[in-house]
């Protein structure tokens, strides 16, 4: 790494501070803070922009496990960096890159640190070319892992150790710790461990959640008994209630029912209403309850409450925990609408209010409506008719249907397209115009099954998807949908992590 330094904005207006890095140390200190989370298995790209040396774009991609698909992902990674900041007006002119791979005992060579770093290195050559390829030096490139850092540009004799450099050469947080911890950063911790604390409950409990959901009706491929909407409305409104109440679980019989409630996309849209300040933290407790509740065969029933836990997190200003479990979900129900809009939302670097906004005037309207109608059925005899219990956001399946797939289109050969956005009918609704905003969050977003996963702060096409990066936006719906958002493929994200 040269002397040149680089400026890392961490946080915005008066009370943000810009950070400059004055080498790998600093380098391999920060790179948590720039994605909100420890990254695993993982291509980081960070771009750096004229005048100076400023950070701009940050892009995420697995680590493939063939080193035959590494000479691709290269180029990938390269490409997406070049394009996504020249559709910002911004190419940069360098790039830090690092290589993200703890010692695992799960092939030859990587039992501890120093092969890690050498199994790697012809991915970081290939890194270094397919960026120069496209006129952006590589500034430094560095191999991270358990706790040590490797230079891989590093030429000097005697300079660096076999054995790499600690992360913290001494005890307590470095300055970027400490400058990142002042602008209100802090790492939610691995990807791995955010994921851990959403695994299926073990026995004995698995065996108890099993023969609930068998009681409500649950079959390995979807559900069998009807749904009533209205009693699916109570469900929700009387858990969340419970929870804001300062429950911290339900009875298995009445989670079994409530993850089937929520396989209906009309009461899922009933409970992503549930995003006011005072409903936050009960509910993430809530949907993340339910999702360690779908045990085998049922893994598939995680779907809403997942995506529902990542609309809360976001809402909340846990982008980071929300990219986790976005990523999450569409590897395992890549064509599952609602995650689809949620991480192209965030994918084109709108705030969550934007969609707010549009949630909340629903939510007013259907208590208008419930309450006109016990009115009218409290004066008359009849009942007053059925009415949807909230807004219809797409991407749920009815009985019978694909629980992950929610009426979403199948992805493509050999999954190039499977985090591809939907192509199934949905609902027009009023439009509202989104605006995007500067600086978006790097975001967990991986394809489908077959092709890599990407998660960072920029945007991509998959091979073979129909729009491309640079289709416009679409309408699905009322809701969280009405928000007019644009369709970014779902390969990476655009933007860089701030302070809130």
């Amino acid at each position: 790494m040269s002397n040149e330094h680089i400026a890392l904005p961490f946080g915005d207006g008066p009370g943000g501070r810009s950070l400059t890095m004055r080498g790998p140390a600093d380098m391999a200190e920060a790179l948590p803070y720039l994605l909100g989370f420890f990254p695993d298995d993982s291509i980081v790209a960070v771009g750096l922009q004229p005048p100076g040396l400023h950070q701009g774009g940050v892009i995420r991609l697995d680590i493939p496990e063939s080193e035959a698909e590494w000479p691709s992902a290269a180029e990938e990674t390269a490409a997406l960096m070049v394009r996504l900041s020249e559709r910002q007006e911004q190419r940069p002119v360098q790039v830090l890159l690092y290589l993200c791979q703890d010692p695992a005992v799960r092939g030859p060579g990587r039992e501890h640190g120093p092969p890690v770093a050498e199994r790697l290195r012809p991915l970081a050559e290939r890194l270094r070319q397919s960026f120069e390829s496209r006129g952006v030096r590589v500034k430094e490139s560095l191999c991270v892992s358990a706790g040590r850092w490797w230079s891989y540009l590093c030429t000097r004799e005697g300079c660096c150790h076999p054995g790499g450099h600690p992360v913290r050469s001494r005890p307590g947080p470095g300055p970027v710790a400490v400058a990142a911890t002042v602008a209100g950063l802090a790492p939610r911790g691995s990807r791995k461990e955010i994921l851990a604390g959403l695994a299926p409950i073990g026995p004995p409990g698995a065996e108890s959640a099993r023969a609930a959901l068998a009681r409500a009706g649950a079959a390995p491929g979807g559900w069998r008994r009807p749904l009533d909407r209205r009693e699916g409305a109570r469900l929700v409104d009387t858990a969340v209630a419970q929870f804001m109440a300062g429950a911290v679980s339900l009875d298995d019989d009445r989670a079994a029912e409530l993850l089937l409630a929520l396989q209906d996309r009309v009461l899922r849209d009933r409970a992503a209403e549930y995003a006011r300040p005072a409903e936050l933290a009960s509910t993430r407790r809530l949907w993340a309850f339910l999702v360690t509740r779908c045990v085998a065969p049922h893994e598939r029933l995680a779907a809403p409450p997942l995506t529902l836990l990542a609309w809360v997190s976001w809402v909340a200003g846990d982008a980071a925990t929300a990219r986790v479990v976005l990523g999450h979900t569409l590897r395992r129900a890549p064509g599952y609408l609602l995650a689809q809009l949620l991480y192209e939302s965030m994918n084109g670097g709108f705030a969550p209010e934007v969609l707010l906004a549009s949630i909340e005037e629903e939510r007013q309207r259907r208590t208008e409506r419930e309450r006109a109608e016990g009115e009218a059925a409290a004066a008359g005899p009849e009942a007053a008719p059925e009415p949807p219990p909230g807004p219809d956001l797409g991407g749920a399946p009815g009985p019978g249907s694909d629980p992950a797939g929610g009426g979403a289109a199948e992805p493509g050969p050999g999954g190039a397209g499977a985090g591809a956005p939907a192509r199934g009918k949905a609902r027009r609704g009023r439009r509202r115009r989104g605006r995007p905003v500067a600086g978006s969050s790097p975001v967990d977003t991986p394809p489908g099954p077959g092709s890599r996963s990407a998660d960072s702060t920029g945007t991509a096409e998959p091979p073979g998807h129909p729009a491309g990066p640079d289709a416009v936006g679409r309408s699905t719906g009322g809701g969280l949908c009405r928000a007019r958002v644009p369709v970014p493929a779902p390969r990476a994200e655009w933007g860089q992590r701030r302070a809130r």
